[in-house]
C-alpha cells in the first residue's frame, strides 16, 4: 500500500494475524503489485471484470464515497494518477515534460460481482483501501487501534491522536476514543510536470491535481474509510472545505492546515491538550 501500518495488539498472534490480513488486503487491492487483482483488473481490456468477494467489497465502499461525496471522491481517477506521472511507487516518480492530453470523467457502477466501467477507466483504491483495512482488522478483532498512511480505526477510548503539520510541528491534538479519523496531505507526495509542481489527488471534474489552498486536512469520522473519504473531500473543496464538512451529518470534525501554516476547524470541535 505504499505506507507502514500500525497496530495495538493483544498479543504477537494476534499481530501475526493482522500482518496476514494486510497482506491479504495488498494482494487484492494495491496498484503497484503487478500480480495483485487490482492490477488484473486494470490491465483487462474488458469494460465488465467479475471481481472476487473482497475487492467487491471495497469497490462497495469506493462507491459509497463516491455517492456521500457527490462525486468528489472517485477511485475511477485512476488513468488520471497514472498519466499524470505516478504510475510507480513514489520513490521512484520522476518529472514530467508537460501535461498528459485532456481526458473525461471516468464512468463505472457495480453490478453482481462485477466492475462495468467505460474504456479507459484504471481504479485506483489508494486511502479507500487502506481505511477500509483498517476497519475491518479492527471489526475482525485484530488489534484495539489499527494506523495505516494517515488513516486510524480505534476502539480504545483513550486514543489521543497528534495531528503533525507539512512542516513536522503538532497543529493539535484530537481525542479519538472510539471512531476513525483519516489525514491527507497535498505537501508530501509532489513532482514536477512542466513548470508546474502538482499532488497525488486528483479531481474527478478535470482528471488534473487539485490546486487548493489547503495543505493538510484531517477528518473524523464513525469509520476510517468514511473519515477518508471526507478528507479527501474537505481537499477537493478548497476553499469551501469546511463549510461542505459541516453540513454533512456523518463528518463529526474537520481540520484544515492553511499554506501559511492557519489551522482552522468546524465549528464546536474540541482538541487534547
Amino acid at each position: 500500500m505504499g505506507t507502514e501500518v500500525e497496530g495495538w495488539c493483544t498479543d504477537e498472534p494476534a499481530c501475526e494475524s493482522l500482518r496476514a490480513w494486510f497482506e491479504e488486503a495488498e494482494q487484492v487491492c494495491s496498484r503497484f503489485r503487478e500480480d495483485s487483482e487490482l492490477s488484473r483488473l486494470n490491465r483487462s481490456p474488458h469494460r465488465s471484470v467479475a471481481v472476487s468477494e473482497l475487492l467487491y467489497e471495497v469497490l462497495a465502499a469506493a462507491d459509497r464515497a463516491r455517492e456521500s461525496t457527490n462525486g468528489l471522491v472517485d477511485v475511477g481517477v485512476g488513468a488520471g494518477v497514472v498519466e499524470w506521472g505516478y504510475n510507480t511507487t513514489f520513490e521512484k516518480v520522476v518529472a514530467l515534460p508537460g501535461p498528459p492530453a485532456p481526458r473525461q470523467t471516468p464512468v463505472w457502477e457495480l453490478g453482481s460481482r462485477a466492475l462495468n466501467r467505460s474504456p479507459g477507466t484504471l481504479v485506483d483504491l489508494g486511502g479507500i483501501a487502506k481505511g477500509w483495512a483498517c476497519d475491518r482488522a479492527v471489526d475482525l478483532g485484530l488489534a484495539t487501534v489499527v494506523s495505516a498512511g494517515g488513516d486510524m480505526r480505534s476502539t480504545d477510548p483513550g486514543t489521543t491522536v497528534p495531528i503533525v503539520d507539512p512542516w513536522g510541528n503538532t497543529a493539535v491534538n484530537i481525542q479519538l476514543g472510539a471512531g476513525g479519523l483519516a489525514t491527507s496531505s497535498t505537501s508530501r507526495r509532489r513532482w514536477k510536470v512542466g513548470s508546474r509542481e502538482v499532488s497525488h489527488v486528483i479531481d474527478p471534474r478535470t482528471m488534473e491535481p487539485i490546486r487548493t489552498p489547503i495543505v493538510s486536512a484531517t477528518v473524523v469520522a464513525r469509520s476510517a474509510v468514511e473519515a477518508e473519504s471526507g478528507t479527501k473531500a474537505v481537499l477537493l473543496h478548497g476553499d469551501d472545505g469546511l463549510a461542505w464538512a459541516t453540513e454533512v451529518d456523518w463528518v463529526d470534525l474537520a481540520i484544515v492546515v492553511w499554506q501559511d501554516g492557519s489551522v482552522y476547524a468546524t465549528p464546536g470541535t474540541t482538541v487534547a491538550v
